[in-house]
């Protein structure tokens, strides 16, 4: 398992980054530039975790979720201005909110 120990970590930065700018994306449609918020939460939470896991991978996995989330923040606020530039769809104020 050792031998594939960077595999596993590189795939797992991959799907990261993937669900990462996919979550930018949607938080800031539906909720505005303020999903930074579950952005920090979700960046603290992860790098705190991964201070106390023995197991190196899942360690390391944290940590890179914990760090991608928190360079989401800047995400997301820009995707602010490329909604703006016109680069993605802007929300209309007549469409049925995510949650009700």
């Amino acid at each position: 398992m050792e031998q594939f120990s960077g595999i596993i970590v590189g795939f797992s930065l991959f799907v990261i980054i993937y669900i990462s700018r996919w979550a930018c994306i949607k938080g800031e449609y539906y909720f505005t530039k303020k999903f930074w918020i579950v952005f920090l939460i979700a960046g603290i939470t992860g790098i705190s975790i991964s201070l106390f896991l023995e197991n190196i991978i899942i360690s390391s996995i944290s940590g890179i979720f914990g760090f991608v989330s928190l360079w989401g923040i800047g995400e997301t606020v820009k995707q602010e201005e490329r909604v703006k530039k016109g680069w993605f769809p802007e929300r209309q104020k007549n469409h049925k909110k995510f949650l009700q």
